[in-house]
Parts: structure tokens; C-alpha cells; sequence
């Protein structure tokens, strides 16, 4: 496997009902498309060589000949391909019928799974033909020059590169007890589904939801194909349902109803989906419930190695919503950090909140969010104390939106200079203030942390803090400074998001809020503890010392929720920002691995600031909190993290 990527195929073939002879032409051809294309494992619908309605015919032994002789043609075809392809077939299995599943590879049958579930309701009658797994003693057979055995155990079968598959057949997914829940616990990191589900309205959507949420359930990838263009359509209508999922993410759907024939693929990141079962405990502890010692399996060869080139399309911005309305993604966002403030504030009987208000973005959000919190609690907005505290840095255009803001939302608003308190600190220290260096900076945001505590004890209140996920990784805070507070509503929420987020905000509100919300976001993202230039701009600027925080939210969320390695991460960068048609900026590969150099580093040194972090409310799948998601020891080093950023620039 690439970079833990395997390329799949769902392929719907037209066919002729009991028509082996062209049945199977259509299957070499798609066949031949997918090896063209570098797929690894192709799947067809549920009895593909003969067609899934052929009713009694399937009592006539000439067409279960003629469907052995089509699987012979089919492993001649395949001989010299690497190409793994698992077609559907009626199977004589001693003195029984069975609807089975054949998977084959480099011109032999590797294994032959009988189908479990038999539907015989409204219109299916399956086991009018057909004998279950369920029913079936292992029994050895011969088939197409295949001699073996056919069992009602689990079977699995592992790829050259080490990717494992289970089969099942149409109904066994919808059965309350699927077999392909047995076959992930025993290690099957895709699934594929050979179906033939007829079409009825609404239907489709349940089909969806629920292939969605098996490969959630059993975190596997899940490729279905189902019988389409050609099926008797005497009582029922076949539309070609192609599908492929990861996770409960669909990755790529066909077309229904086409009258041709098609062919669907993707990639599916298997790292990641080991990676995911690893950390979720519940998965482990359900493998001790069910019996998979029994599995079965079978070691498939190794094909020749192709060049790989990433073909799925990867966001950006994986911290911000890619689906749904952004009203209802924003308002659930605010949801989550309105109920954890709103608990904070009762539990701790405070009468205000203290929060320190620059005219950035990390603080714009958290007084929104103290916002939110006193109208939901139906309190004033004159409980919230907003401060603002001009410094060296502070510019004309921040500190102007800061009281517009306040203003605007009606809170108490308090300013405090603290250009006289810390000349004093650096006079008592024995500082040079024309030195700007890290005392010169930290000095600052620590007497403004320090101005927030003792105003929050002289109102009974409790100070918000304003810092977010991608400060926190980074460790672009001054410890016990803005590091610090009694409630960090933006702990678990990336800079990305916060623009997203305020953005939205904007286009809630009235012009001229809007337009003041639109301009905080434009500003510079700094710290402002260095002076403004002789034209009254920001001179510090975050994102020109520590990179993009589009980047840096990047790196984050792959490291972070799925443990990929800085190769993997250059690799996925390159895809977001220099493939993708429509991205927020273009970079180039020695910018990207310059500043993924720029995290590892910084992530690892900084641990030690985030094993005391105040509290705060999780919002996505990601967060650094100690207590939660996050455990790291202070003193970890980033060696061998660094030394594959150094291999990426050779």
C-alpha cells in the first residue's frame, strides 16, 4: 500500500439474464479498465455471471454449466493481471445450491464465500434456490479447477501489501447481525458487498444510511455493487447501485439507473482506519464479545508495484464543516461552548465574567460566545466585563474595534492601560525597555493576565480565556499569561474555524457590524507586543514567525486525529494546496515541508504548556486538553519526526 491507500472498485456490468457468454465479456471488460487503472480489488453484483433473476432457471444444469465454464473464462483472463476481482455465481456445494461470492486472483480461485442470509419476503425467494452458509457443513468441492473447501466460517483474505477484506452478500447487511460485523473484529479493513437490491421509492436513502453507518460501526471501508441495466424487469426494477464508503463517509457513489455499463473507484486510507480502531476502545472490547479465532485467512500474492498518485480530493480546512448549512454547523459550535460556559458560570455562582478584548479574532469569538451565554442564562450583558488594555503594540485599528465591539453588544467595558505598570516591572526587573525581546513581550501579556484576575476577584467574577487549538499546539502562548484562565471557551477551536465562525457571525448582524466584523477578521493576526510602525501598523505578525495557521490547523488535525507521519502529511498537503481547483492559498513543497519542520518542532517542545491547561469545552474530534484527549509526556522529543521532515526536502 501507498501511503496506506488501496484503490477500490465497484463495478456494475450490463447484463443478459442467463447469458453467461456475454455476461462475462462485460465483467473482462470493466476488468480490464480497472487493471488499466491501478485498482487493486474490483467487486460485481450479486450473481453477475448469470444474472440475479433467473428464477427457476437456476435448477437447470446447463446453466449452472455454463456458469462454471464463464468462471473458467474469467480466470484465464485474469492470469496474467494483478488485479484481485470478486464476482457473484451460483455454486453446486455437494447436494446443495448456494449463491456464493468467488474471489480470484492471477488466474486461480482463492476462495469461495456462500451467502448467509436468504431473503424469502415480498418479493424475494431466494431460498426457493438457494441453501444458507448458515445450513451449510464444510464441504470440499471442485469448481473451475478450484479444489477446496466451502464453509460456513469467516473468511478473510490479505493482500501482498497486507490489506484485509471480507465478503458479503446483498441481505447480509441488512440482517440485524451482519457477517461483516464479525469479519472487521477479526481484522477486515474493507468490506464489499455483492447485491442485487431492486428499486422502490425511498429505498436508496435507507440503503445509504445504512451502508453509512455499518462502515461506521465496524470502521472499515465498505465497497457495494449492486445488479443493474439487463436484470428481468418482470416484477422489479434493477437501478446499478455502485458505492463506496470509509467510515461512514461516502467516498464516491455511481450512477443509478444507467443504461451502460460503469465502473466506480476510489481510495481507501486503510492507515487510517487502523489507526482509528486502535484508539477506540470500544471496538477493542467487542472483539472479546464475539467468537473470530475461527476466521479463516487466505494469503493472497504480491502484484507488481505501480507509481502511486493520491486521486481523492482533500479539504484544506479539515477543522471547518464541509457539510450541511453553516447556520446550523455555526449555531451547534456555539451550542457546545455556550452550555459548557453556562455550567461554569452557575456552578461557580460568579456574577460576572471578566474577559480581556484586543480586537482580534480569538477574543472577538469568546466575547461573542460570553454573549451568547448571558442571553441563554437570561442575564445582562453588563455582567460581562470587557477590558481592553492598550500596550506598546496596540494599534489605533484594533483597539478601535475592540470598543466598537463592546459597544456594540452592549457589555460593561472597562480600558487599563499597562504601558505604566509595565515600565514599572521593567524598571523593578532591571529590563532595558528598548530591548524587545521575550521578557519585553511576556512582561506584557503577563500584567494583563494579572489585571484580568484581580478585577475578576474584585467583581466575583471569572475570567474567560481566549486562546485557541492552534495557539495551544504550537505553544503560541506566554505561559501563566494568556495561557492562563478560569475558563477557556476557545481551547478546541483552530484559528480556521474562528474565521469561519465569525464570518458567520457577520452575516447575522446589521451593516455596520458586519463590516467591523469583517475587518477584525482582515486584520493581521499578532499578538501586538511589539510597537506599531511609523505608519500605526502591526509590525508583529503571527503567521510570518510561526507560518500559516492554515497549514499549521492542517498538520494538526492529521497528526493529531489520525497519527499520520510527517511523509503522509506532506503528501495530503500537497493534494490540498497545490492540486485542488478552488483552495484559500497556493503552496509551493519547500514552504509546506518548511514550516511542518516549523510544528513538530514547536508541538513537541511546547507539551509542558499544555499539561496545565484550565479547562474548556471540546467542540470537534480534535483537542490537546490533558485530561481528555491529548496525554504527552513534557519532556517527549521530536527526533525522528524532524529527521523524516529533513528526508522530504532531498
Amino acid at each position: 500500500m501507498n501511503y496506506g491507500f488501496i484503490k477500490v472498485a465497484s463495478a456494475v456490468p450490463t447484463v443478459q439474464v442467463a447469458d453467461c457468454r456475454f455476461n462475462v465479456k462485460q465483467i473482462e471488460s470493466l476488468i480490464a479498465q480497472a487493471e488499466g487503472q491501478g485498482v487493486s480489488i474490483i467487486v460485481f453484483p450479486e450473481l453477475s455471471v448469470t444474472g440475479y433473476t433467473c428464477q427457476d432457471l437456476f435448477r437447470q444444469q446447463l446453466l449452472l454449466d455454463a456458469a462454471e465454464n464463464g468462471v473458467m473464462r474469467l480466470l484465464d483472463f485474469t492470469r496474467q493481471l494483478d488485479i484481485i476481482c470478486i464476482i457473484g455465481a451460483p455454486i453446486a456445494v455437494g447436494d446443495i445450491l448456494m449463491n456464493c461470492a468467488i474471489v480470484m486472483q492471477h488466474g486461480k480461485i482463492v476462495g469461495i464465500v456462500p451467502k448467509t442470509y436468504l431473503p424469502n419476503y415480498d418479493e424475494f425467494y431466494e431460498k426457493r434456490w438457494f441453501t444458507s452458509a448458515q445450513d451449510l457443513h464444510p464441504t470440499a468441492i471442485r469448481y473451475a479447477g478450484y479444489c477446496g473447501v466451502v464453509s460456513p466460517e469467516p473468511q478473510l483474505f490479505r493482500t501482498g501489501d497486507g490489506a484485509v477484506f471480507g465478503v458479503e452478500i446483498c441481505e447480509d447487511v441488512w440482517a440485524p447481525a451482519p457477517p461483516s460485523n464479525n469479519l472487521a473484529l477479526a481484522g477486515a479493513d474493507i468490506i464489499f458487498n455483492l447485491s442485487a437490491s431492486d428499486e422502490m421509492i425511498g429505498k436508496h436513502d435507507y440503503l445509504k444510511s445504512l451502508l453509512a453507518q455499518q462502515s461506521a460501526r465496524t470502521i472499515s471501508g465498505y465497497v457495494y455493487s449492486s445488479a443493474g441495466f439487463g436484470e428481468s424487469t418482470q416484477d422489479l426494477v434493477y437501478g446499478g447501485k455502485a458505492m463506496i464508503y470509509e467510515n461512514g463517509r461516502q467516498l464516491a457513489e455511481g450512477n443509478r439507473f444507467s443504461m451502460e455499463s460503469q465502473m466506480l473507484t476510489a481510495q481507501i486510507d486503510i492507515e487510517s482506519l487502523r489507526n482509528d480502531r486502535r484508539n477506540n476502545t470500544t471496538f477493542t472490547n467487542a472483539q472479546h464479545v464475539v467468537t473470530i479465532d475461527r476466521a479463516h485467512i487466505v494469503e493472497l500474492e504480491q502484484g507488481q508495484s505501480r507509481d502511486f498518485t493520491l486521486e481523492r480530493h482533500v479539504n484544506a480546512h479539515p477543522f471547518i464543516p464541509s457539510a450541511g448549512d453553516m447556520a446550523r454547523n455555526c449555531e451547534e459550535i456555539f451550542g457546545i461552548q455556550v452550555m459548557g460556559l453556562a455550567k461554569r458560570i452557575v456552578h461557580t455562582h460568579s456574577k460576572t465574567v471578566v474577559i480581556g478584548v484586543s480586537g482580534g479574532l480569538d477574543s472577538t469569538l469568546a466575547l461573542l460566545v460570553c454573549v451568547k451565554t448571558m442571553d441563554k442564562l437570561k442575564r445582562k450583558r453588563r455582567d460581562i466585563v470587557g477590558v481592553t488594555m492598550p500596550g506598546f503594540g496596540t494599534t489605533d485599528r484594533t483597539y478601535d474595534n475592540a470598543i466598537a465591539l463592546m459597544q456594540r453588544l452592549g457589555v460593561t467595558i472597562k480600558e487599563i492601560s499597562i504601558v505604566k505598570s509595565v515600565n514599572q516591572h521593567f524598571e523593578d526587573i532591571g529590563h532595558d525597555p528598548s530591548m524587545h525581546d521575550v521578557t519585553y513581550e511576556n512582561s506584557q501579556a503577563r500584567e494583563r493576565t494579572q489585571i484580568l484576575m484581580d478585577l475578576a476577584n474584585e467583581l466575583n467574577g471569572m475570567v474567560i480565556g481566549t486562546g485557541d487549538l492552534s495557539e495551544l499546539a504550537l505553544g503560541w502562548a506566554t505561559y501563566n499569561g494568556d495561557h492562563m484562565s478560569m475558563y477557556g471557551v476557545n481551547a478546541s477551536v483552530p484559528k480556521t474555524l474562528i474565521t469561519y465562525l465569525v464570518r458567520y457571525v457577520a452575516s447575522t448582524v446589521d451593516e455596520a457590524t458586519t463590516a467591523m466584523l469583517l475587518d477584525i477578521v482582515d486584520t493581521p493576526i499578532s499578538p501586538e507586543l511589539i510597537p506599531a510602525d511609523d505608519m500605526g501598523n502591526i509590525t508583529q505578525k503571527t503567521e510570518d514567525l510561526v507560518g500559516p495557521y492554515e497549514l499549521h490547523d492542517f498538520f494538526l488535525y492529521y497528526f493529531l486525529r489520525h497519527g499520520f507521519s510527517p511523509a503522509k502529511i506532506f503528501m495530503l498537503a500537497q493534494q490540498a494546496f497545490q492540486n485542488q481547483s478552488i483552495v484559500a492559498t497556493h503552496y509551493d513543497d519547500d514552504t509546506i515541508i518548511h514550516w511542518l519542520g516549523t510544528f513538530c518542532r514547536r508541538f513537541f517542545a511546547q507539551q509542558f504548556k499544555r499539561s496545565c491547561l484550565p479547562d474548556g469545552p471540546k467542540v470537534g474530534s480534535v483537542s490537546l486538553s490533558p485530561r481528555g484527549d491529548w496525554r504527552m509526556p513534557s519532556d517527549a522529543v521530536a527526533t525522528m519526526w524532524l529527521e523524516e521532515v529533513e528526508q522530504l526536502k532531498k
